[in-house]
């Protein structure tokens, strides 16, 4: 048992370092995406929402079918391999983009190589560790996937005055290959096969048996659907007058706040408990939508950006780590695939909405549906938090 809890940690740990050198392929591009698309290309804000809004729905919608696939087939790794070297392949394209629809193009292949892994990846990880331990691992990893994403901005920063767009879009693709083969070489299948394989409309419907995590899903989704994401902190900096190349360290700090948070966050979440630490992040978010509403001079953008960080570092290591708490383990591919369809058709409202609303009447009208969501959310969360109490857990 404690050379399969041995393993089950070097896996998690193998997989944050996968994670770690995609997101320095992702972030050296993503950090100058929207300035790409605004400036050089002349997009509006509202594209860039759309770009945005949904590049990330279909690749959550895809999440969907791999995390049923995988459970079906019982493997999770060759669908995570291929999600993996779809993203690493696919980012160098943005260097021949000349219009904003080919940038979109891009964006949707980069996101289905996302969708494509990302549920098979999160079982693997709750199949590497106990659920009393999942906020650990979800932790640990999303601190490497954020470390990762603090150096993609900085190497971006530091190349941009000397390749220009184009030279750091291709220069992606080296970190992008290096997490692929640590990925090919160093992370094991963690599936125990049952030898019945039920069909994907079966396990579907197993999932949303489960009131509770249906529930909780339904607050997610809620929140999710007010939550802009962390392109829009980018351009509230530009317009508070933070310099072009500048933007790629607000995006540093919002990635740093990330990867320090991450970790402590699960730790937290195992021992206080995983709802209570969701409400924290949702209020962190609210704060940090405020302060997009209030602050009015460069160096707030900073502060605004590291609140933002935190909430996004406390939100997507719990989210995730929260699942096995309310499905069994041989559901969790298909219980991820669901979550992240959740999410993503709610990302897509959440950064339309805030995008147009951005364009047509300000930042006041954008920000103030923000924060009239995650206040619903929250008192929601709270109210689901009562039940389970009243209830027993």
């Amino acid at each position: 048992m404690k050379e399969a809890n041995k393993g089950g940690r070097r896996n998690v740990f193998a997989l944050g370092l996968v994670s770690l050198f995609t997101d320095i392929s992702s972030e050296m591009v993503f950090g100058l995406l929207p300035l790409f698309l605004i400036g050089q290309l002349g997009a509006s804000r509202t594209v860039l929402g759309l770009v945005e809004g949904v590049a990330e729905m279909l690749g959550y919608s895809v999440r969907m079918a791999s995390g049923t696939v995988s459970d079906r087939v019982q493997k999770r790794k060759p669908l995570v391999l291929i999600g993996y070297s779809l993203s690493a392949a696919t980012k160098p394209f943005f260097a021949l983009a000349g219009v904003w629809t080919e940038v979109f193009a891009v964006r949707v292949a980069d996101r289905v190589g996302k969708g494509i892994r990302t549920a098979p990846r999160d079982a693997l990880i709750s199949e590497s560790v106990s659920e009393a331990k999942a906020g650990r691992a979800f932790g640990l990893h999303r601190s490497l996937d954020q470390a990762g994403a603090i150096i993609g901005p900085l190497l971006a920063f530091l190349l941009f005055p000397l390749l220009g767009f184009t030279g750091v879009f291709y220069l992606s693709l080296v970190p992008g290959a290096m997490a692929v083969v640590i990925l090919v070489f160093f992370v094991k299948e963690k599936l125990a096969p049952s030898g019945i394989r039920r069909s994907i409309a079966g396990n579907v419907r197993d999932v949303i048996a489960q009131k509770r995590f249906v529930a909780l899903l339904a607050i997610m989704g809620l929140f999710s659907a007010g939550a802009f994401n962390f392109s829009f902190v980018l351009i509230r900096a530009s317009d508070l007058g933070v310099a072009d190349g500048t933007v790629l360290l607000i995006y540093a700090v919002i990635n740093g706040a990330h990867a320090l948070i991450g970790y402590p966050a699960g730790m937290l979440a195992d021992r206080l408990g995983k709802e209570i630490v969701l409400s924290i992040s949702y209020g962190v978010f609210l704060v940090s939508t405020v302060l997009m509403l209030i602050s009015a001079s460069s160096a707030h953008a900073y502060v605004i950006a590291a609140v933002f960080g935190i909430y996004i570092g406390i939100a997507e290591t719990v989210q995730r780590a929260i699942v096995p708490k309310y499905v069994a383990s041989h559901l969790f591919g298909t219980a991820y695939g669901l979550y992240n369809l959740v999410i993503g058709l709610s990302f897509l409202a959440a950064n339309l909405v805030f995008g147009f609303l951005l364009d047509s009447s300000g930042i006041g009208a954008a920000a103030n549906y923000s924060i009239v969501m995650s206040i619903i959310a929250i008192v929601a969360l709270f109210g689901f938090q009562a039940m389970i109490r009243l209830r027993g857990s």
